[in-house]
């Protein structure tokens, strides 16, 4: 399959060069640059990243001999079993470049911590943690997904290759009660009621669902360690060690030993020991905001711990970066999410960015300038200096966007294109089905990624090639995500985008629903007469004359870049 692939892209590679045209275009009138050109490195910055998400377990089977553990073989619910995906699989993936030339510039994948021996049944049918939401055990990993030593190789092979990792935390719940897991102690978990979300209390100070207890995050009174969890590190012959740690710990932040700091604690070892760049966190309305402003400020602690050890392997100088998911969020809501009788500004708790939940609406209207524009004015007024991720699709949002993936260019295109950061889920660049006969709930978003599928249909390379071609634009110009947007021309339709930071400056400018054949792009006041630029989706060099550029290929798409 590798060699497929990578005789794909050869291929690929080839018919792109010998399609490349040199053209230019005449009319003579003297333009200056709005911004002029740059010789500074690109800077990588958070608001405009382009980010990967995966289930850890049904992306890549990189290791077929952990695939099952703790004798979780029982027969489950369609998609509800563990599936082979892991740590080593997600590394491969990096190394053979599949990120690379996607344009993806941070990976992030669902919890690799240890998760329940048992399984349990929700009303979807026999379930088990594939999905690493169900922790067992804070302090290690499950060994479905890996060892800390591959997490140790995945995050140093990621930085050696400009990807930053971020780790899907849970901080507001256990796993489900199992014959195999018992409940965590009354001191430390409420069993009841169930949320109702109607107001700020019964989101924050009750459970999810049935079965899933919840910490007590709003606590400040100590709690001892679980005989169970003790029992069990004894019996893996680390016990004197995480107690010593623990000790250390609470020395130097003298914090109470309440439930919610034993789990900062041991979610922040992961950034400590690994150089982890950010934290995707789950379930963010229903714990306290101040966790989260307790979780981030321990984080960036151990970020910088960890720079200060290992200064060959920084990346950057960002700081420790998290974004939340506060299921329903949307842009329009600013900074504030409304819980109906209390209002929370999460932005101010440690949260760069919030999951947007709004784009798969705005999309809808199949109007670029209408969704481009409103994205851009409200990054640059209610959350001027944040940013929202964006999605199309995700894990558990049932009402995904192109469900049955009959857009998947369009897709593409208002996803990468819109400002703010961007969500690709594994298998949006590929269309990876998402309706599954037999499946109930969520498993039918959450099948094996179609590796097959891309090796031998043709449509799937060529929508791959489409989402590769705009993700490598959208990593090499920060201006895409994070800069100023104006509409230069609405038939047909062309935009720019505009970055300045220090002594960084990037523009660029796009053409979407592009005649195809010959076809003129207006860019006067934005690239001036003479300036040579580049169609990164042709492979097409031009020169603006009389405040345009043309072009005549088969493409209704136009990428335009400052020619090197």
């Amino acid at each position: 399959m590798k060699k497929l692939l990578i005789a794909a892209a050869i291929i690929a590679i080839s018919i792109s060069c010998k399609e490349e045209k040199r053209q230019s275009v005449a009319e003579v009138k003297n333009v200056s640059d709005s911004i002029p050109n740059s010789n500074a490195s690109k800077p990588f910055v958070w608001e405009g990243a382009n980010i990967y998400f995966l289930l850890t377990d049904r992306f890549n089977n990189g290791n077929p001999d952990n695939d099952i553990n703790y004798e979780r073989d029982e027969e489950t619910g369609e998609l509800r079993g563990f599936m082979g995906g892991d740590i080593q699989g997600i590394t491969k993936k990096i190394e053979e470049g599949y990120f690379t030339d996607l344009g993806v510039n941070a990976i992030w994948f669902t919890p690799v911590v240890e998760q329940i021996h048992g399984g349990t049944d929700e009303g979807t049918g026999m379930t088990y943690g594939y999905h690493g939401y169900w922790t067992k055990d804070w302090t290690a990993l499950d060994p479905n997904f890996g060892t800390k030593k591959d997490l140790e190789n995945l995050v140093k092979t990621a930085h050696k290759n400009g990807i930053r990792v971020l780790l899907d935390v849970v901080l507001n719940h256990t796993g489900p009660v199992t014959e195999k897991d018992p409940v965590w102690p009354s001191d430390w978990v409420r069993t009841e009621p169930v949320c109702q979300f109607s107001t700020y209390e019964n989101t924050t100070s009750c459970t999810l669902v049935n079965n899933l207890p919840d910490i007590r995050t709003e606590t400040d009174e100590a709690v001892g360690i679980p005989d169970a969890l003790l029992a069990k590190w004894k019996k893996e012959g680390r016990l004197s060690n995480e107690l010593d740690e623990l000790q250390l710990f609470f020395e130097r932040t003298g914090y109470s030993r309440a439930p919610r700091f034993y789990i900062i604690k041991w979610l922040t070892d992961y950034v400590n020991d690994y150089g982890i760049d950010g934290f995707r966190v789950d379930t963010v309305k229903h714990s306290t905001e101040q966790a989260w402003a307790e979780l981030y400020k321990e984080a960036s602690y151990a970020f910088e711990t960890w720079k200060k050890k290992h200064p060959d392997q920084i990346l950057d100088n960002n700081p420790f970066y998290m974004v939340g998911e506060v299921y329903n969020y949307g842009i329009s809501g600013g900074r504030e999410f409304d819980f109906g009788d209390k209002k929370v500004d999460y932005y101010n708790y440690g949260f760069k960015g919030l999951i947007n939940f709004e784009l798969k609406y705005d999309a809808q209207s199949r109007d670029y300038e209408k969704v481009f524009k409103k994205y851009h004015e409200l990054l640059n007024t209610k959350l001027k200096g944040k940013s929202v991720l964006n999605y199309l699709t995700s894990h558990d949002d049932g009402n995904p966007f192109d469900k049955e993936r009959k857009t998947p260019y369009y897709d593409a295109n208002i996803l990468l294109l819109t400002p703010g950061a961007s969500q690709i889920y594994y298998g949006d660049e590929s269309s990876r089905n998402l309706i599954i006969p037999g499946t109930q709930g969520d498993a039918t978003l959450r099948s094996f990624m179609n590796w097959g599928e891309l090796d031998s249909i043709p449509e799937k390379q060529n929508i791959l090639k489409h989402w590769q071609k705009l993700g490598q634009f959208r990593n090499n110009h920060p201006a895409i995500g994070a800069g100023d947007h104006n509409m230069l021309s609405a038939k047909p339709y062309v935009f720019s985008r505009s970055y300045s930071n220090d002594d960084f400056k990037d523009k660029v400018v796009v053409g979407l629903d592009l005649p195809k054949g010959k076809k003129e792009i207006k860019v006067k006041g934005f690239f001036g007469d003479g300036t040579k630029l580049l169609d990164t989706f042709s492979n097409t060099e031009v020169e603006v004359k009389n405040g345009k550029v043309s072009l005549d290929n088969d493409y209704d798409m136009v990428l335009l870049e400052l020619k090197e």
